[in-house]
């Protein structure tokens, strides 16, 4: 039995791929009880006899997706003035106030890295490991700010 947060990779009708987001293990489902690729799910799975190799889901807690969305607003005042003390390439990790954290990203081309962290499956891994709702991107001239926010 595995109690902890799984990312749904791949899911059809019949069965599932989830990974867990804490230690990257790899489980397929046998069934698939009505998840979808996106999914985040905290609960926990047990390997099937005789083999052990493929799982059943025993008890779901909470089930989610997280949306990664582009915001339209800029960089926070706070954002700009870590990127403008950091060297480009440089990123800063830190905890907001309440839930969540955000990371600041200076780079020489801003809206590609946004691009990069919209499509990186990472983002949403590291959203669900924190258990938050959504993921907000803003970009600014060389600066591109992670917000992973609770609802």
């Amino acid at each position: 039995m595995k109690t902890s947060t799984f990312l749904v990779t791949a899911a059809d009708e019949e069965t599932a791929t989830l990974r867990d987001v804490f230690d990257q293990q790899v489980i397929t489902l046998s069934e698939n009880p009505g998840l979808e690729a996106d999914d985040v799910i905290e609960g926990t799975v047990e390997a099937e006899p005789p083999l052990e190799v493929a799982y059943r889901i025993d008890e779901i807690e909470r089930q989610w997706q997280i949306p990664v969305e582009r915001s339209d607003e800029s960089p926070t005042t706070l954002s700009r003035d870590i990127a403008a003390e950091q060297a480009t390439g440089e990123i800063t990790k830190r905890e907001r106030a309440g839930d969540g954290e955000f990371h600041v990203l200076t780079v020489p081309d801003a809206e590609a890295a946004a691009q990069d962290v919209l499509d990186d499956v990472a983002t949403l891994e590291r959203a669900a490991r924190l258990g938050v709702d959504r993921v907000s991107v803003r970009v600014g001239d060389g600066v591109v700010s992670v917000r992973y926010l609770p609802n």
